[in-house]
């Protein structure tokens, strides 16, 4: 028994070596993220007399260099969570933090569970790329609402109110009614400028060449709007109009990244062989299926449904002390953030919908009738929607 205990940071690591009672191997030494680093490091691994096992911690996207290439060379690997890590550590009376004390106690984890460490097993490509892009979209999806949040504040300023009266058309599949408005007009004075005739002869000419449904209440309501409203910025001082547009220009830059990434992701999902099964679930669209797909990875590595439910988050611990066991629990939320906030969409959109013979949606209303609030019987539908979606899946690849 021979542990490999490497502290990952930023480019190199530290690795310390320890055989059991306390036995140093090596002390503890730096290492490079390079080629000729990490080769030292697997032959000083394959010299070793005995079971080596190397432990290392996840950490972000820092570790995969160090991951990628020791399984390359068949090592065993055991990646362990930085929160069991940390919960480890803590039980040592002296205190302190260094590269060298954090690679020591990861070699000293290896030890003390040995019998317990599980070799890494990679995500097949099409899984990784799809965790990948499912990431970057909700990143990009973040960017889109302080974009939005930007252009509001920036309109607030030109032309208060406006938000209100011109929204997104939802028979429009792009949704962006309020930037091609701002773009055309940006301002109440380039409004109020206009007749009333005028203005409404003007934007029913430029709704129907958008594909916006011309209203002449719609144009009168702006028309008064504008006439009413008092704009805190000036229209003839070029920042202004520089900064409506440029706030139109990256919400529409930031949703054209979203409409690639997602149709990148549908490409990807529908190459599996649980795409038509997941699309078929209720609430899940051409949409959402990609994005849980990609946050689920392959369903082969769950033992179960309960292990899919623990991985989301949305499980809920038991207490029980004595003659005490506690009922009122909560979700533990120690799992994926992004696979709770894509499944919480799915319970919506079941919600929407309403499917009568839906079996996730009679669930949600009957823990509603129970007297269970509105969010927490999505969460009590979540979860048996990941056990049905566990059962469905799998049943693909056992067949």
């Amino acid at each position: 028994m021979i542990n490999v205990g490497i502290d990952v940071s930023k480019e190199k690591s530290t690795v310390c070596i320890l055989k059991p009672y306390g036995e140093v191997v090596s002390s503890p030494y730096e290492i490079t993220h390079t080629e000729q680093g990490l080769s030292e490091l697997v032959s000083i691994c394959r010299h070793l007399d005995g079971e080596v096992r190397v432990i290392l911690e996840a950490t972000g996207i820092y570790h995969l260099p160090v991951l990628s290439y020791l399984k390359e060379q068949n090592i065993f690997v055991a990646v362990i969570n930085p929160y069991v890590m940390k919960k480890y550590a803590s039980t040592a009376i002296r205190k302190g933090k260094t590269d060298k004390l954090d690679a020591i106690r990861i070699a000293n984890y290896g030890l003390d569970n040995w019998f317990h460490l599980v070799d890494y097993t990679a995500f097949g490509e099409i899984y990784a790329e799809l965790r990948l892009l499912g990431r970057q979209y909700a990143h990009y999806i973040n960017l889109r609402v302080q974009s939005m949040h930007t252009l509001i504040n920036m309109l607030d300023y030109t032309m208060p109110g406006i938000k209100n009266v011109v929204r997104n058309d939802s028979s429009n599949l792009k949704r962006k009614k309020l930037c091609d408005f701002a773009e055309k007009y940006w301002h109440f004075d380039n409004i109020g400028a206009m007749s009333e005739a005028d203005f409404t002869s003007n934007y029913l000419k430029w709704a129907k060449e958008k594909g916006y449904r011309p209203s002449k209440a719609k144009a009168a309501a702006i028309y008064a709007l504008a006439k009413d409203g008092i704009p805190t910025l000036p229209s003839n001082t070029p920042s202004t109009k520089m900064l409506v547009l440029e706030a139109v220009r990256v919400l529409r830059e930031v949703d054209r990244t979203l409409d690639l990434i997602l149709s990148q992701m549908q490409e990807l999902a529908s190459s599996l062989p649980e795409y038509p099964v997941v699309r078929e679930m209720e609430g899940v669209g051409p949409v959402l299926a990609p994005r849980l797909i990609a946050e689920i990875g392959d369903i082969r590595r769950f033992h179960s449904g309960k292990a899919l439910i623990a991985f989301a988050g949305i499980d809920a611990p038991p207490y029980q002390s004595g003659q005490f066991t506690g009922a009122n629990r909560h979700i533990s939320k120690r799992g994926s953030a992004l696979l709770r906030k894509t499944g919480f969409e799915i319970m919506k959109c079941i919600k929407s919908n309403k499917p009568q013979n839906g079996a996730v949606y009679q669930f949600i209303l009957k823990k509603e009738a129970e007297g269970k609030a509105l969010k927490l019987a999505k969460i009590a539908g979540l979860n048996k929607f990941l056990r049905i979606y566990y059962a469905r899946v799998k049943e693909i690849y056992i067949a």
